[in-house]
């Protein structure tokens, strides 16, 4: 059947926010006056400006000034927007297109994707995604999953900002987080990660849980931690908690450096009054410094030792 091309809808709809044409195709339309919307049927596409949506079948609710509002395509909707060499599409149940104000609702099983060229960059799904063109932000609720490189996450809610090229400006997760790049993985309230310095940090019952070179886990409680990805340093701090092998050690704030030689994360600094537990034995300093390879520590500033359960059941004396 012939195509039905609108463009002169946007001239009596008055959307000047577009600054150019809304193009409209597909095999069969129809207007119901009694539901206020314009119908579409059959290889449906709209264009407007960079942003193109195919479907199999949508309509267009208008308002009462008779202006186009909201484009609802079902079916599992295709959306797609490219800006220079960077693609972002959209895949759902049911896309919600708003001509107004340029946004884009995707809702039920959700899947975005933001090529560098051919290559995915950011794959995203989740229960429903909204993205606005406008500003770059997509905020995605519901089961949230993000791959992004090595990094996958986990979380409630995310919002994404992108640059107006379409380049990833950070990512933000939100309830029940959790970040997992190869056998590392960490868990937080919040979570904010910015590519462009490759800083990660998370706040509010923070734990971190990291595979050493030897394969050895270490584990990282607190209430705020920061990894530098490029220094490869982590920083961690508000009652912070270490294990490692037998080793336990409580502080108010660390700094994790790498090794000079392997560039692998290997020496523990403590500052402000802190404390170091192996079997029976806890020193309490005001530094301490904890070494992963080879596993030592160091003790400095009005140190104090405590060990348990010394002596015998009649208890030390000194014979008198």
């Amino acid at each position: 059947m012939k195509k039905i091309l609108i463009s002169t809808l946007i001239l009596m709809a008055g959307l000047a926010v577009f600054a150019s044409d809304l193009v409209i195709e597909s095999k069969n339309q129809s207007f119901t006056e009694s539901e206020n919307k314009i119908k579409f049927d059959g290889d449906v596409k709209v264009t407007v400006d960079d942003l193109k949506v195919e479907g199999n079948t949508a309509d267009v609710s208008m308002t009462k000034d008779q202006q186009l509002d909201t484009a609802t395509f079902y079916d599992k909707p295709y959306a797609y927007e490219v800006k220079k060499n960077k693609k972002r599409e959209v895949k759902a149940n049911i896309l919600k297109v708003s001509l107004i104000t340029k946004t884009i609702k995707a809702e039920g099983d959700t899947q975005s994707i933001v090529f560098d060229g051919k290559t995915p960059v950011v794959v995203i799904n989740a229960d429903s995604q909204e993205y606005n063109t406008q500003t770059g932000v997509m905020n995605a609720d519901g089961t949230v999953t993000i791959q992004y490189k090595e990094i996958e996450t986990f979380s409630n809610h995310a919002t994404i900002h992108t640059d107006k090229n379409g380049d990833l400006k950070n990512i933000v997760l939100i309830g029940n987080a959790r970040v997992k790049e190869k056998n590392n993985e960490s868990f937080a309230d919040k979570f904010i990660y910015n590519p462009t310095t490759e800083i990660l940090t998370a706040s509010g019952n923070t734990t971190s849980n990291a595979t050493m070179e030897s394969g050895e886990k270490l584990v990282l409680k607190s209430a705020y931690q920061e990894y530098n990805k490029r220094k490869n340093i982590y920083n961690a701090s508000g009652n912070v908690h270490v294990w490692y092998q037998d080793y336990y050690a409580v502080g108010p704030k660390i700094t994790f450096y790498p090794d000079k030689s392997t560039g692998k994360p290997n020496e523990i600094y403590f500052t402000g009054r802190s404390s170091i537990t192996q079997g029976v034995r806890t020193i309490y300093a005001d530094k301490i410094k904890m070494t992963i390879t080879p596993k030592d520590f160091q003790a400095e500033g009005n140190t104090r030792t405590v060990i348990k359960n010394v002596g015998s059941d009649s208890g030390m004396t000194l014979g008198l």
